[in-house]
């Protein structure tokens, strides 16, 4: 039997449970905008076969809980940690997405530009290319961000926008932004 002052800490815990599962919602009772892999868990160690030490190909990721009103998403990966985690000096960008149609919810492992969802436009990485770079750290265990933005509008063409370019134009456009962390460390498979 629980008693009366446990309770209120009770109905509190499973609260708190039901907000982090995977029908979590938000304040409002929608649920909230999440971005998963299959591939590995949050703040979990990404696999090598997406890193320079396997075959650098992209990890599947899914999202749901779009937000109402979103009219395009964006993706953004980067690595905070760059050069050495003890001492970052610099955000290493590993890929660059915009105008992701907001009816879609993910992209498949090893997407190529060909089979990324109609409209969507590629930015350009630290690495000067378009597409997918995977985690090749110098150094140490980095973190890698994978940031989903849901925007109000569906962006111009920016050409191949860098990172900064791109969170410019989004500039007063986000809805709503979730992400995923992952980590990796070379020679730590």
């Amino acid at each position: 039997m629980v008693s009366l002052v446990r309770a209120p800490v009770l109905l509190i815990a499973l609260a708190a449970s039901a907000q982090s599962g995977p029908n979590a919602r938000d304040g409002g009772g929608r649920m909230a905008f999440t971005l998963k892999s299959p591939s590995f868990s949050e703040n979990g160690n990404i696999p090598a076969k997406y890193t320079c030490e396997g075959q650098d190909t992209s990890p599947p990721l899914s999202w749901s809980g779009v937000p109402a009103g979103t009219k395009s998403l964006a993706l953004i990966v980067d690595d905070p940690d760059a050069p050495d985690p003890r001492a970052p000096k610099m955000t290493w960008v590993h890929w660059v997405l915009y105008n992701l149609p907001p009816s879609s919810n993910g992209l498949p492992e090893s997407v190529s530009k060909s089979a990324l969802p109609q409209g969507t436009l590629e930015g350009t990485n630290d690495w000067k290319r378009t597409g997918y770079g995977g985690p090749c750290p110098p150094i140490g265990r980095h973190r890698y961000f994978f940031k989903l933005y849901g925007l109000d509008t569906a962006l111009p063409n920016l050409g191949n926008p860098t990172k900064k370019q791109l969170e410019d134009a989004m500039k007063g456009h986000i809805l709503a932004q979730t992400e995923l962390v992952g980590t990796y460390e070379k020679g730590k498979r």
